[in-house]
């Protein structure tokens, strides 16, 4: 029996995230868009590229006005909400993915006016959903917990982008783990400054967006006469991210909370050794193939990178057995195709 063919389904996808300097999320709509439209499907990519997606002002303007005028006139048949966020005035059918459950789980330090809205008040938007995605399991068990328990909910894996498989591994010769992500709490790179007196070979270079938590970070490592070997470089472009994967002795990720976890995964897909910490989806990303220690565990991450460090060619003989399946698992081609069926659902309904 063949399969029946897919609708012709139009989607408005917000991409706005991917202006400027994409991080996380919008890596994600920039990388889905790609992927649908290799997919076949009939993409809309919805953006303001003159509105600053990083103020909250902002944020509200494009989520709650401009998002849903561009999508009512935009021809699509649905939105997809591929932020974590919804308009609470839809015009089209619309699928919100969530990417993780932070803002009721670890964000209280946070201004209250962004918990409220990013938190309580998408929480009871998402109700209105045509449909609910997770990036992993472990986010749609966060949802059902903290939500909903009766929600239907799709958990499709982001794929990673392409060219991490692409990679060549030339590790330098000066040691240094690489560290991705925006420097915020939940991230937990203190846990790795607290290591590093006991590493005294290895270098950290920590590259994602800052907030106030690099500066305690920077205070800690100067604490701990270890600033000289703490590099935190901000936002850096592909190719110095690349760069990055291919020189990098390892990888670490120590978060405390991920909706899915792309640092370990792409260092996965790259080849790059990597320990990561046991928690949230980081358990579910990392399977059996990756080393997982509690986040706050000291001791623990020293012997771990010390094992690491010590094991040397033997890492990364195990990284590139792993590669080729980490590439399988996280494969936009996948992602996309599992998000038509989706879309198609939703339009015959």
């Amino acid at each position: 029996m063949t399969a029946a063919p897919h609708l012709p389904v139009i989607v408005a996808l917000d991409t706005q995230l991917a202006v400027g300097t994409a991080t996380g999320i919008g890596v994600y709509q920039r990388d889905l868009a790609q992927a649908l439209r290799t997919e076949n499907v009939d993409v809309r990519e919805l953006s303001a590229p003159w509105l600053n997606p990083w103020r909250f002002d902002r944020r509200i303007l494009w989520d709650q006005v401009l998002l849903p005028l561009q999508a009512a006139r935009s021809g699509a048949s649905l939105l997809h909400a591929t932020a974590g966020t919804m308009p609470f005035i839809r015009t089209l059918p619309t699928i919100v993915t969530v990417h993780d459950l932070a803002w009721h789980r670890v964000q209280s330090h946070t201004r209250a006016y962004a918990r409220t809205y990013f938190g309580k008040l998408q929480a009871r938007t998402y109700k209105h959903a045509a449909a609910i995605i997770c990036d992993s399991n472990f986010s749609a068990n966060e949802y059902h917990d903290l939500i909903d328990a009766s929600a239907k909910i799709d958990v499709v894996y982001p794929g990673v982008d392409a060219r991490f498989a692409q990679i060549k591994r030339y590790p330098d010769p000066s040691l240094f783990a690489l560290v991705v992500g925006t420097v915020e709490a939940r991230k937990n790179l203190l846990a790795l400054i607290e290591a590093l007196p006991s590493l005294p070979t290895l270098r950290i270079i920590a590259v994602g967006p800052p907030t106030p938590y690099a500066d305690t970070v920077r205070a800690r490592a100067a604490a701990l006469n270890v600033g000289d070997r703490v590099e935190l470089r901000g936002y850096v472009e592909r190719e110095q991210l690349d760069s990055l994967y291919a020189c990098a002795t390892c990888a670490l990720i120590p978060s405390q909370y991920e909706g899915f976890g792309y640092a370990l995964a792409e260092a996965m897909c790259a080849g790059l050794p990597a320990i990561a910490a046991r928690s949230s989806s980081l358990i579910e990303v990392a399977g059996d193939d990756v080393q997982l220690i509690e986040p706050d565990d000291i001791g623990a991450w020293v012997a771990a990178i010390s094992g690491l460090l010590e094991a040397g060619d033997a890492a990364q003989q195990h990284a590139d057995e792993l590669r080729e399946r980490a590439v399988r698992r996280f494969s936009w081609a996948t992602a996309a195709s599992q998000m038509h069926a989706i879309y198609d659902r939703v339009a015959r309904s």
